[in-house]
């Protein structure tokens, strides 16, 4: 009885994990009846098309979203169809259809696709394609000789769009710094009269008060202001440096005095002249008189004849005087400049500072430093690369320098073992990048052990002094569908130089067909940010082709 109700007991479970199962499967395929999918052909040649198509049934609200972009390498779309749409009561069904190719014979997979439909997101199955060589009757079709090589230009660079950007900047900057600062700028009335020698300033200003309205209108205290300003301003600069903020009588004792000092050559009559007619306009300004019109017109002609005899009485200046007025020209000059050199300066270091400023907004610090001051990864990573083969079966792979060939020994210990490798750099330094292969001298259907391969590559790293080695291990599969083994991590690597160890990141790229073994190797250091922008464009850009 015990095994009995053992024996039903299994019997139960069974049923019930059969039944889960076939929920599970009649779940799933309902959920997947809303996306059906297909292609026209498995089979087709070189650059011959074929459709991918989509049919989607979804909900009149549903938001559909189908694959986008080239999401079906290695077949390279060449035609995104418009969406055909039909409306079945509350539903629609879309169809999407896609124009695929490719133009290297094989085996591929077109991967699985991304649709969505509202919130939920359904995956279509992956799906093998072969792509035939087109056969050619070499008894129709003639056979030419194989083209000689010929010299290929390098491709030029835009280098010289940022130089023509920046010396157009300087330009604009240095023009506007000499139309605002070094530029002799058109002086003004005011200025060029200010530049005048003092007597032929007092004589100019005389005239344009002849000039004015002052006696037309009969402003006389406006008129005797001005007279006595311009003969108090010329006694000012020539004889006595306060003659204008001296009272009447202050000037006329000082004038005296100097007369008194034999400073200066006035007779009695020209200071009384003076004394009159200050005195006279000063009644004009504070007391209200009125004196007649032609008698201001005869003070305003005593004026002119008392500046006269001002000049005349102020003796020569001596050698001394000269020299020492012409030095102070001299260094009012220099004055000048110096305002305008530091001026300059100072606008430039702004422009500077305030150009860093925002190329370090947009760009980040780091990378206007590198950009400045240069940085070996960076220009590698921004220059022109190259696309090459090595090796043969050959590895085609884009590379930021032309690797080169080195002589090397087989990497195994299995004897007549031939190794092909190219290299940049070398394992201790910054970026080093290698290619190898290497052929045993084994049958063909021998099938090569890349873990062992790959231990004899982290061998290799600890006899070059790397320590502290992290390893992981997945699949490897490059655009042209050729599978193998990606080996990377992180380690310390040695730095002769500093004597120390610098972390720095390393991969592997093991491939095997036959008694044929190929590497990729790279290594950069761990913190710079380029040399890992290079490694990843490296790792999209490999390729295999089979020996012909």
């Amino acid at each position: 009885m015990i095994y009995e109700f053992k024996l039903t007991n299994f019997k139960n479970r069974q049923i019930r994990k059969r039944l889960v199962t076939i929920a599970f499967c009649l779940l799933s395929i309902l959920s997947f009846s809303q996306v059906k999918f297909s292609i026209d052909s498995t089979k087709i040649k070189i650059g011959e098309q074929i459709t991918y198509k989509i049919e989607v049934e979804a909900d009149t609200t549903d938001l559909v979203v189908f694959p986008e972009g080239q999401t079906f390498t290695p077949l390279e779309m060449i035609e995104s169809y418009k969406t055909d749409t039909t409306k079945n009561k509350a539903k629609y069904s879309l169809i999407k259809k896609y124009g695929l190719t490719q133009f290297d014979s094989g085996s591929y997979t077109i991967p699985r696709q991304k649709i969505i439909i509202g919130t939920k997101t359904f995956y279509t199955d992956s799906l093998k394609v072969l792509v035939n060589n087109i056969k050619v009757d070499s008894t129709k079709q003639g056979l030419y000789d194989i083209k000689p090589f010929i010299q290929v230009e390098k491709s030029t660079s835009n280098w010289w769009k940022p130089l023509l950007y920046i010396l157009a900047a300087l330009l604009i900057v240095g023009f506007l710094l000499y139309w605002f600062i070094w530029r002799k700028k058109p002086l003004t009335e005011e200025e060029e009269i200010a530049l005048l020698p003092p007597y032929e300033r007092a004589k100019l200003a005389l005239k344009k008060l002849d000039e004015s309205d002052f006696l037309m209108q009969a402003e006389l205290k406006g008129y005797y202001s001005e007279l006595t300003f311009i003969i108090r301003r010329y006694l000012d600069e020539k004889v006595y440096d306060r003659a204008l903020e001296s009272t009447t009588d202050e000037l006329v004792s000082r004038l005296k005095l100097l007369k008194d000092g034999n400073q200066i050559e006035l007779s009695h009559d020209d200071i009384r002249n003076i004394e009159t007619i200050l005195k006279r306009a000063d009644l004009v300004k504070f007391a209200k008189s009125e004196p007649d019109i032609e008698l201001a017109k005869i003070d305003r002609n005593t004026i002119d004849i008392e500046i006269d005899h001002v000049k005349e009485a102020l003796p020569e200046p001596t050698e001394e005087e000269k020299l020492l007025d012409k030095q102070y020209k001299e260094e009012q000059e220099r004055k000048k400049k110096r305002k305008k050199i530091i001026a300059t300066v100072a606008i430039s270091v702004f422009l500077l500072f305030a150009t860093l400023t925002g190329f370090i907004i947009k760009y980040g610090f780091n990378y206007v430093k590198d950009s400045v001051f240069g940085h070996e990864s960076k220009e590698l990573l921004e220059g022109d690369w190259v696309r090459s083969e090595y090796g043969v079966p050959p590895v085609i792979i884009s590379t930021p320098k032309v690797l080169e060939r080195m002589e090397v020994k087989a990497i195994d210990t299995i004897p007549n073992a031939k190794t092909t490798y190219f290299n940049y750099g070398t394992l201790l330094s910054s970026l080093n990048i290698g290619v190898s292969t290497t052929k045993f001298n084994l049958p063909d259907s021998t099938k090569i052990d890349l873990n062992l391969a790959v231990e004899s590559g982290l061998k290799l790293l600890e006899k070059n002094g790397v320590k502290n080695i992290i390893t992981k291990r997945e699949q490897f599969i490059t655009p042209n569908a050729a599978e193998g083994l990606k080996v990377h991590g992180t380690a310390d690597f040695p730095r002769p130089l500093s004597s120390g160890y610098q972390k720095g990141k390393y991969t592997f790229l093991l491939f095997t067909s036959g008694n044929v073994l190929q590497q990729v190797i790279m290594v950069c250091e761990d913190d710079d940010v380029y040399a890992n922008d290079i490694l990843e464009r490296i790792l999209n850009s490999v390729e295999l082709n089979k020996a012909e």
